[in-house]
């Protein structure tokens, strides 16, 4: 089956196709200087030559400098970074490139397990001179112990780099102090808050390595990152030298943009049908595509946006491949965290043998994991950026085979915009990924944990940025870090790399535990829990259906049973936002828009019982878990009283200005690199601090992780893509497609389409053409 017939077949939900063109190869001899046993490892793969950007690439890493390679997905990226270490390892092992006495060592940094993994497979063939082995949470004592006295090429991650290597150094001086090489793979998943924990993680890598006497390379590797210079250098703290021309040859690719149908609506509480229209699910429309496609026998990956959408996606493929072709149901599966290392394992070798012809996955599988032979991706949702988008639908067509990306929008303001402004997605670069090293939130506890491990100095501060020594000196004050003649050193008995949570999943995941077995089925982040894994919460786990019967905070642990219930569940819960400090402010007129630090309350308060038959909500349960209070930074804009009364009646502002908050949160990843789910937003038609109606949207990160400030900086447009999204939305009283939201806490109510629109108008009356902000009883709505 050709994957491009379902365009035809399908063509009223096509908004717009888009050819690729075939690339032609540049190609380049290898260079002298590399080891014959190493070229003849690649020789041996059929690779006799290569592509202009590796040549390229192998020269400055050979000359010693620092380098990021950005080139398509399947251009090669791996062997440029490959090439120079294992040719360091094997002229070690002869003795011609000994790193003083120490002999040559690399480290291999990647944002998941899956792909460390995936390259450890690929060294496989050369065991005769590198001894590989993979570090991570999933490795047994006696592992880890073999890896720390005998690898030479350690491939982890930045997580186990923070928590284990670094505060153990000493055990691990042997690797250290022998680096020639450090790559970081994948590089442009270092954003937001993560990105500012990596950079520092790195700096504190790079202080320890020059502790025992090693000054390795660093090459850094994305497909996807816009000003790779500027990007790695603020990510490393280094020099870096970009490569950016892609040599490699491509097969053409077919992109189409999908809109599911318009069905007949529903009342959301009693199920009746109504005169207004809804949308087809994306995940039911995805699920069906997915039938098609493994009816044809192509192999096909399909990114959801959630663990619950990828269960869903693949639940209705095998229902539906059920009822046509029995035997293939077990063809597919879902892939997603919070699964078991051994079940994750297994999933990656069918998919990769071609046993697996579907399957459905969360961004786990997005990164460069080297998957051979798909010929399609649907991307169910637009995943936040165009950089990741690019990435998704760059897991198809490795083998040089004519492949296809789809993206079915899901009801959503932002996918609604791009399927019907295909401009907007396929036409700009990918977008500058954003994240601040200076966040006090991320510094401080970094700088702790580099104290501990090497007493810091003054001359430590310029590795650290401009705030380091305002860092050291509030430890200090604090208790934290005591000041002797050699430096600065941790006072306490605990672990300083405890006190940075990197990923801010806001503590150790929980831990999902079958009530009849007392097996460990999953697990679920910490920041996500109270939501998902609540007393009574409906919980999917591989297909299989579970209800939970007690959820632990203090313990973290969820107990469940397996069950069939007619129901699905929603959590409910309440947010209230304090303005701490003003950052900076511009007028607009009536208007204002304000940029600074902010302290929200959220708590989860009820779940919803919604039945899966169509009988609308069932009931709501009372639930009483403890408030969270998150400290972090917001975009807020206000609007005078005078002109809020010009352009609303009374009973419309909260409506209005909820609807506003809403589709904002929803077009912010069209300027900054975030999605929805790592913002939040707080509407009210009074707040105690403006004294009038204010729409905050703020970051879901402690300390804040710049989007906000992103926002900020183009308020004028996005304000007004905001608007006309709003405004072009064919419902008429608003709909997930322009002012619904999927993570409401106050189930969409209010909100008002029309208002939405007026107050808007009101807001722009006088912003700036540049398009930037600087150049009844009070109610409060908000969505986290």
């Amino acid at each position: 089956m050709d994957p491009a017939d379902l365009v035809l077949r399908y063509g009223e939900r096509v908004t717009h196709v888009e050819q690729v063109a075939e690339r032609v190869a540049v190609v380049e001899p290898w260079p002298s200087w590399v080891d014959p046993v190493v070229r003849q490892l690649y020789e041996a793969e059929g690779i006799s030559a290569l592509w202009g950007h590796q040549a390229e690439a192998l020269h400055h890493i050979h000359a010693g400098r620092h380098v990021v390679i950005s080139t398509g997905t399947a251009s090669g990226k791996s062997l440029t970074f490959q090439v120079p270490a294992l040719n360091g390892l094997a002229q070690g092992r002869a003795g011609s490139a000994l790193r003083g006495n120490r002999l040559p060592t690399v480290l291999y940094l990647a944002p998941t397990k899956a792909l460390a993994g995936d390259q450890l497979r690929r060294l496989a063939g050369a065991q005769t001179f590198a001894r590989p082995a993979t570090v991570d949470g999933d490795n047994s004592r006696e592992e880890r112990v073999w890896a720390r006295d005998h690898a030479n090429y350690l491939l982890t991650n930045p997580d186990t780099l923070h928590h284990s290597i670094l505060p153990g150094h000493a055990r691990w001086a042997r690797v250290l102090g022998g680096l020639s090489h450090v790559v970081v793979d994948e590089c442009h998943h270092y954003r937001g808050v993560f990105g500012a924990h990596v950079a520092h993680v790195l700096r504190r890598l790079r202080r320890i390595c020059a502790h025992y006497g090693a000054d390795p390379v660093f090459v850094l590797s994305s497909a996807t990152v816009a000003q790779p210079e500027v990007f790695a250098t603020r990510l490393t703290g280094l020099d870096v030298m970009p490569i950016t021309d892609d040599a490699s040859p491509h097969a053409p690719r077919t992109i189409a943009l999908w809109e599911p149908p318009l069905l007949p609506g529903r009342d959301p509480l009693s199920g009746a049908e109504t005169e207004g229209v809804v949308r087809r699910a994306a995940t039911t429309e995805a699920g069906e595509l997915l039938t098609d496609l493994v009816i044809g026998r192509v192999r096909t990956l399909a990114f959801v946006r959630s663990r619950r959408g990828a269960e869903a996606v693949a639940a209705t493929a095998q229902r539906r491949l059920a009822e046509v072709d029995p035997e293939l149901v077990a063809r597919v599966a879902t892939y997603r965290g919070g699964y078991l290392p051994e079940e994750r394992r297994a999933l990656e070798h069918r998919l990769r043998s071609g046993d697996l012809l579907g399957l459905a996955s969360t961004n786990a599988l997005e990164l460069g994991i080297d998957i051979a032979g798909l010929d399609a991706v649907i991307s169910v949702g637009f995943p936040g950026t165009r950089a990741a988008l690019q990435q998704q639908f760059g897991r198809a067509g490795r083998s040089g085979r004519n492949s296809i990306g789809i993206l079915v929008a899901r009801d959503d303001p932002l996918d609604t915009f791009l399927v019907h402004h295909p401009e907007a997605l396929l036409g700009p670069p990918v977008e500058a990924s954003v994240f601040d090293p200076d966040n006090p939130y991320v510094l401080g506890p970094h700088l702790a944990a580099a104290a501990q491990e090497i007493p810091l100095t003054e001359a430590d501060f310029a590795l650290f940025g401009p705030r380091a020594a305002e860092g050291v000196h509030a430890l200090e004050a604090a208790g934290w870090l005591r000041k002797r003649s050699t430096g600065w050193y941790w006072t306490k008995r605990e672990r300083a790399s405890d006190l940075a949570d990197i990923r801010s999943s806001g503590g150790p995941p929980v831990q999902i535990v079958d009530a009849t077995t007392g097996r460990l089925i999953g697990t679920v982040d910490a920041s996500s829990a109270d939501s998902t894994v609540h007393t009574g919460a409906v919980y999917v786990h591989q297909g299989d259906v579970h209800l939970v019967d007690d959820y632990d905070v203090e313990r973290g642990v969820a107990v469940v049973h397996r069950d069939d219930p007619d129901y699905s569940t929603m959590a409910r819960s309440v947010t209230e936002i304090t303005v701490t400090e003003i950052d900076r402010t511009v007028g607009w007129g009536e208007a204002t828009m304000s940029f600074g630090a902010v302290d929200v309350i959220s708590q989860v308060v009820s779940y919803m019982r919604r039945s899966t038959t169509g009988g609308g909500v069932l009931g709501e349960e009372l639930l009483d878990l403890p408030a969270r209070t998150l400290q972090t930074k917001a975009v807020w804009w206000t609007l005078s009283p005078a002109a809020v009364e010009g352009a609303l009646a009374d009973a419309d502002v909260p409506g209005a200005a909820h609807a506003a908050e809403h589709a904002a949160i929803g077009l912010l990843p069209l300027l900054a690199t975030c999605d929805r789910w790592d913002i939040g937003g707080v509407s009210t038609a009074l707040h105690a601090d403006t004294g009038t109606l204010t729409v905050f949207v703020y970051d879901g990160y402690p300390g804040g992780a710049g989007f906000a400030e992103r926002g900020y900086e183009l308020a004028g447009r996005w304000l007004r893509v905001t608007r006309a999204a709003i405004a072009a939305c064919a419902c008429v009283t608003g709909c997930p497609s322009c002012v619904q939201s999927p993570k409401c806490g106050n189930g969409n109510e209010p909100l008002d389409k029309g208002a939405a629109v007026r107050l808007l108008d009101a807001l722009l009356a006088d912003a700036p053409v540049d398009e930037t902000a600087g150049a009844a009883a009070p109610e409060s709505h908000s969505e986290r």
